[in-house]
């Protein structure tokens, strides 16, 4: 039996993980005081009718929230297995998603988001300290949330920590403001001169075998993925939890659209937790 504890900052994607939780199969119960957590162990684990089971405990629950710790310390002389998910996000995209759900944050009556962001990370602080795993919202979707969670409690993958968002786009309209590194591969063959190639995008065969024919690109490529996989065992180590690797060319639609696929493909298939973004595909 897997006993789950999801907990994180609120606006974080706790709802959402638990939503995903119960579509994999688990029995799933929403903001349950600490001080339970003895009483329901108990009861999951002698049960067997109960396979896994995944809790979502946050702020909301008050002063019963300064009893998780005792909760936690009961599962452990019981041995009891558990492991504990700690969502978080950037402060900017917290506040995002308070501004357009509209709601009050729960440390915060005065309306003030930012006020109520900053406690409740102080709040959770030791918290984070002894989660199994910690997921970085920031830019993922409600369905690569779920994804991260099924590859970890269907799949049985390892969760490294780190998430890759590979982001292709235009140089014309700007860099991603986000991005950690930046590859210009405007140096390629331009499959927009090509009238037959013009309307078509890095997604289509015809502009990725026009845009890897040049023995540059499929260089290159190699060499990005080898640099990749060198830097991301250091970004762990720092404690880093989003990569956010952009790839440029003029317009985003043929010549960084084709690497960044490419690269996405790859790095799939090595089981790094890979999303990608075609930002200006349907510019131009």
């Amino acid at each position: 039996m897997r006993f789950v504890i999801i907990t994180g900052l609120s606006g974080a994607g706790k709802s959402q993980a638990m939503k995903a939780m119960e579509d994999i199969g688990y029995f799933c119960i929403d903001n349950l005081p600490p001080a339970l957590i003895p009483k329901l162990a108990d009861l999951c684990f002698d049960s067997k009718k109960i396979s896994n089971v995944a809790l979502v405990m946050d702020i909301r629950g008050g002063e019963f929230f300064h009893d998780f710790f005792e909760g936690i310390e009961y599962l452990k002389e019981a041995n009891y297995p558990y492991e504990i998910i700690f969502l978080e996000a950037s402060d900017a995209v917290l506040v995002r998603r308070y501004k357009e759900t509209r709601r009050k944050h729960p440390l915060n009556n005065k309306g003030n988001i930012m006020e109520g962001i900053k406690r409740e990370r102080e709040l959770l602080g030791d918290v984070k300290k002894i989660a199994n795993i910690i997921i970085d919202t920031t830019g993922l979707t409600s369905a690569q949330l779920k994804e991260q969670l099924y590859n970890i409690y269907v799949e049985g993958r390892k969760f490294s920590g780190l998430i890759i968002n590979i982001v292709s786009f235009g140089y014309k309209y700007g860099l991603p403001l986000d991005a950690d590194l930046v590859f210009d591969v405007r140096f390629l063959p331009n499959p927009f001169y090509i009238d037959e190639l013009r309307p078509l995008t890095g997604n289509d065969g015809e502009v990725q075998r026009y845009v890897m024919q040049n023995k540059e690109a499929s260089e290159f490529l190699d060499r990005l993925e080898d640099m990749i996989e060198f830097l991301i065992p250091f970004y762990i180590r720092e404690g880093k939890s989003q990569l956010v690797i952009a790839i440029g060319c003029t317009g985003g639609r043929h010549r960084s659209i084709t690497i960044a696929n490419l690269l996405y493909d790859r790095l799939k298939k090595k089981d790094y937790n890979a999303y990608i973004e075609h930002r200006d595909i349907e510019e131009g």
